[in-house]
């Protein structure tokens, strides 16, 4: 039988940020002290640099080389923007983040992995094609969807994202490609200020739940099975994404929800049931998941590892 495979890299450890930053390396060290030796069925795999051409595959050249010349040379962190800040490290690092999401696709697409977690940061959801924000530089969802549709002839390519934040880069870059399908819950309002359930999309293949601050994990499991993952069954993907940020939970910094790291390992049984249910209309559906937020890391820890419980049943 296959095996989950986990991928990781050290540089995630290694990309620093201002003092007092959430996004920090802790939040890499915390999930590895929670996983510590349990989960041996799962394979480790080092996240590789992404190569230009992938990152190509969403970011303009210019954004490209705007990232490389303000992190070139940087060995302390620079910003971007308010909240996203690089250096020469945390540029390798977002690489790896992009490296690792296309790598767990291309495990799952040889047969050599069931499933596959990149347990890589920083983030990459808001990150837009010429833009980055909200500690993202990359937009790696949305990079691994066109890398499995270039490298693997994949038609129809699904993203679900549980971030407390709305995941605007993903959303922008998959706006306007009927192949391509986005499915978010999220605070609202709460940053980026997107994600209202009129976003639908050029090809109404954007589908969104905001949510009120202090919505409990019932209630958004109840959204997601009647709402979100009906609709991404219905778009038949042969791929599914998920965009696993842990910050919706009840003790997080940044978000007014109140999941707890039970309901991520629930909602991730329900995201593997509907990919069973779109099998049924497309034939195998591979399901692979990124890090993305978490910011208690406590929470992040047990969450993740909830979601690992989960994901070892496919």
């Amino acid at each position: 039988m296959m095996k989950p495979a986990l991928i990781t890299h050290e540089i995630s450890a290694r990309h620093d940020v201002p003092a007092g930053h959430p996004e920090r390396p802790e939040r890499y060290a915390a999930i590895l002290d929670h996983i510590g030796d349990d989960y041996q069925s799962w394979q480790r795999a080092a996240a590789p640099l992404a190569e230009r051409s992938q990152l190509e595959l969403v970011h303009s050249e210019s954004y490209l080389d705007m990232v490389f010349d303000v992190t070139g040379d940087a060995d302390e962190p620079a910003p971007l923007d308010a909240d996203t800040w690089a250096s020469k490290r945390g540029y390798e690092c977002a690489s790896r983040a992009v490296g690792g999401a296309c790598r767990a696709v291309d495990m799952v697409m040889e047969n050599k992995a069931s499933t596959a977690f990149s347990l890589m940061r920083p983030p990459g959801h808001h990150a837009e094609p010429d833009k980055a924000m909200g500690f993202c530089l990359f937009s790696s969802a949305a990079i691994a969807a066109r890398h499995a549709q270039q490298k693997w002839g994949l038609n129809r390519i699904a993203v679900i994202d549980f971030d407390v934040h709305h995941g605007n880069g993903t959303q922008a870059c998959f706006w306007n490609d009927g192949s391509l399908f986005y499915a978010s819950s999220h605070q609202m309002p709460l940053f980026p200020g997107t994600g209202a359930y009129d976003e639908i999309g050029a090809y109404q293949n954007i589908f969104n739940l905001p949510l009120a601050y202090g919505a409990g994990g019932s209630s958004i499991r109840s959204g997601w099975r009647d709402d979100l993952l009906p609709s991404v069954v219905a778009a038949k993907p042969d791929l599914i994404i998920i965009s696993a940020g842990f910050d919706a939970h009840e003790a997080d910094p940044l978000g007014g929800l109140q999941m707890t790291s039970d309901d991520f390992g629930i909602l991730t049984n329900d995201i593997i049931d509907a990919a069973n249910q779109a099998a049924e209309h497309s034939g195998a559906v591979r399901v692979v998941s990124l890090l993305e937020g978490g910011y208690d890391l406590n929470a992040l820890g047990q969450s993740v590892c909830q979601h690992m419980s989960a994901l070892e049943g496919i």
